[in-house]
């Protein structure tokens, strides 16, 4: 099961906790953490890391203590670190010879799909170019609602491996596995080296808490293993801390927690269930069971439009499903309830016939383990 003799494509996202020191970056982590991954890229693989820790360099920047937790601190903490984060990361790297590239990621991005597109291309190109691509979430720009924040790094760094198509991703952190109870309440807490299926019993002894810099705790690190096993995407979870922690991992060591992958969706269908809807349409149950029976959405069975949106946007109904709308919202406005006969001569004859095809409607349960 630790057979990673087939990975092209790992993504390793290293935690706030590991990165930081009280007096900002701890070079000699990051220095060992470049020299795994340049052995990495030595055996042909092409990594992406995902990198948390500006907010902490600017709030340690400031003097600041305790957690952060304004936004408008946050975005500031964020635009003077990020920086100096990145300069580590230059020097560290440039030292063994390899370039790197920053990418600074908003959800708006992810959830559009030509930008989505234009950012798989800038991948591949860097890919072509030997050059190592570093993401991070924007927070100078990004706020806490939802929709326009990723919420923390392990979400980020799980949506990054869903759309790169990544064979493996890498959950670096300040804890070694995941356990069985929480360990720092029940002292037989065992670590568990494989799990198959993220059961209800696995997802309650997740804790909640973050660090006063981060904002994951294991909770959020189980909810990027649903999203990058979804994908295909096996997850080792596993300390910072341990000596060539990569190497090992990639050699097969029995390190940390290895998370098995589900089938993979398809990556259009993955991008429409991970997209932060646009608006909502609210259907009858008559609708809502040919959905379930892989049939287009039609006008007859919609009943409600929220929101405003273009033709294109993906759109959430009730709450089972998502869909790329072939309408906005304001010629929905104009269809609701009537027989599809009647579409082209309301809005045309270019009109499509349906107000989403099979093939664009993705069910939410089939995130779910």
């Amino acid at each position: 099961m630790r057979d990673f003799s087939y990975c092209k494509r790992v993504v390793v996202k290293i935690g706030t906790n590991l990165l930081s020191s009280p007096d900002g970056v701890r070079e000699d982590f990051l220095e060992r953490v470049a020299r795994d991954i340049c052995v990495l890229r030595e055996k042909g693989l092409q990594v992406v890391v995902v990198t948390s820790g500006a907010v902490g360099m600017g709030a340690k920047e400031l003097g600041l203590s305790g957690k952060v937790t304004r936004i408008n601190m946050r975005q500031a903490c964020a635009a003077i670190g990020q920086p100096l984060l990145m300069q580590s990361y230059r020097s560290v790297f440039g030292s063994l010879g390899v370039n790197i590239a920053q990418l600074l990621l908003t959800p708006e991005v992810l959830n559009n799909r030509k930008s989505y597109l234009t950012l798989r291309d800038s991948l591949e190109t860097l890919f072509s170019l030997r050059v190592l691509p570093i993401v991070n979430e924007n927070d100078s720009v990004s706020t806490s609602e939802i929709g326009n924040a990723f919420g923390e790094n392990d979400r980020l760094s799980a949506l990054v491996a869903s759309k790169i198509d990544a064979d493996l991703l890498i959950l670096m952190t300040d804890i070694d596995a995941l356990y069985d109870a929480d360990p720092r309440s029940n002292s037989n807490a065992k670590p568990l080296s494989i799990v198959e299926e993220l059961t209800p019993e696995i997802l309650a002894a997740a804790g909640s808490a973050g660090s006063a810099h981060s904002t994951g705790g294991m909770r959020t690190k189980l909810d990027a293993v649903k999203i990058a096993r979804r994908a295909g995407c096996r997850v080792v979870l596993a300390h910072g801390n341990t000596e060539n922690a990569l190497e090992r991992i990639i050699a097969g060591e029995a390190i940390g927690t290895l998370f098995l992958a589900r089938p993979r969706i398809k990556n259009r269908k993955r991008w429409i269930l991970y997209s932060w809807p646009e608006g909502f349409l609210r259907i009858d149950e008559g609708a809502a069971s040919a959905l379930r029976e892989h049939k287009s959405l039609l006008p007859r069975g919609l009943t409600a439009v929220e929101g405003n949106f273009p033709a294109g946007a993906v759109v959430q109904i009730n709450d089972i499903a998502k869909i790329i709308s072939n309408f906005s919202s304001t010629e929905l406005q104009k269809l609701i309830g009537l027989h599809s006969s009647r579409i082209t001569e309301i809005l045309g004859k270019e009109a499509p016939a349906v107000i989403a095809r099979p093939e664009e409607t993705v069910f939410l349960d089939e995130k779910d383990d």
